[in-house]
């Protein structure tokens, strides 16, 4: 484990040079991602280094379990032999060896727990890098948009009294007044024009229409009563008629004014038909 407490040792003191030198934000985030991967290919390094020193003490112990199995062999055949001693020495061999065997096998036992914690440790520094990574971005989106908001401040503090806002009102103030000065031209134009009369009876045709637009609504709702049928005018022009033939013969004067008398009821009768229209 004390590759691993190196290593924190060694990113920490980088990251604090950095922090004290006031880099760029972003630029010494991507340095510390590039040291931390930097460091972190080192460490792979020595676990590699770590995993074939444990490879090596198991098969040394392999070994030796061999060689005294072979000394044990020799020893059984020294014994066939009729040879004692040549087999005691066969077995004093064969016990330096299951011996040493042993003794491998307790390193590698060792060696073994240790690979496994420094590949743990190894995962876990992985993993915190991969963190920093995805944190490396998004304090350097943050920044950015420290930066954009900051550059807006600058922005809307160096626009003096609020000059140029300012103009824009202005020119609104402007124009709302040529806008008045046009439409006061217009109105005086039409006033001395001599179609004010014109004017007044279109307003009041438009206004007349809108009358009847909603009397006829209501009539269509039963708010108000049905239109009453029209009067037969040639009724009224036969009595009219009937009329003039029963009067007695008149002179000009007195046709005329009766003429003008028959015209005049006859327009009134036109105007209240178009009225309940």
């Amino acid at each position: 484990m004390g590759i691993f407490a190196r290593l924190a040792r060694l990113i920490k003191s980088n990251l604090n040079d950095l922090i004290s030198r006031s880099e760029d934000p972003e630029k010494m985030l991507n340095q510390i991602v590039i040291d931390m991967n930097a460091q972190l290919i080192e460490a792979k390094k020595q676990v590699a280094g770590s995993i074939a020193d444990e490879k090596r003490l198991a098969k040394q112990a392999e070994q030796e379990a061999a060689t005294a199995a072979e000394w044990e062999r020799r020893a059984m055949m020294a014994v066939r032999a009729g040879d004692d001693n040549l087999a005691k020495e066969g077995l004093a061999r064969k016990k330096e060896h299951e011996q040493l065997a042993e003794q491998y096998k307790v390193q590698w036992q060792k060696q073994k727990q240790s690979v496994d914690s420094l590949k743990l440790a190894l995962r876990a520094l992985n993993a915190k890098i991969e963190e920093a990574k995805r944190k490396k971005n998004l304090l350097i989106a943050r920044k950015k948009r420290a930066e954009a908001q900051k550059q807006i401040q600058e922005t809307m503090s160096g626009l003096k009294n609020a000059s140029a806002f300012e103009a824009f009102d202005q020119m609104e103030q402007r124009i709302g007044q040529m806008e008045a000065e046009a439409e006061a031209g217009a109105e005086i134009a039409e006033e001395y024009s001599g179609d004010v009369l014109a004017t007044k009876f279109a307003q009041l045709e438009q206004t007349a229409g809108a009358d009847e637009d909603l009397t006829a609504l209501k009539r269509k709702m039963g708010v108000l009563p049905a239109e009453p049928p029209p009067a037969p005018r040639e009724a009224v022009r036969v009595e009219h008629k009937a009329e003039e033939e029963a009067l007695p013969e008149l002179d000009a004067a007195e046709q005329e004014e009766l003429a003008r008398a028959l015209a005049d009821l006859e327009a009134q009768e036109q105007a209240e038909l178009r009225m309940k229209r």
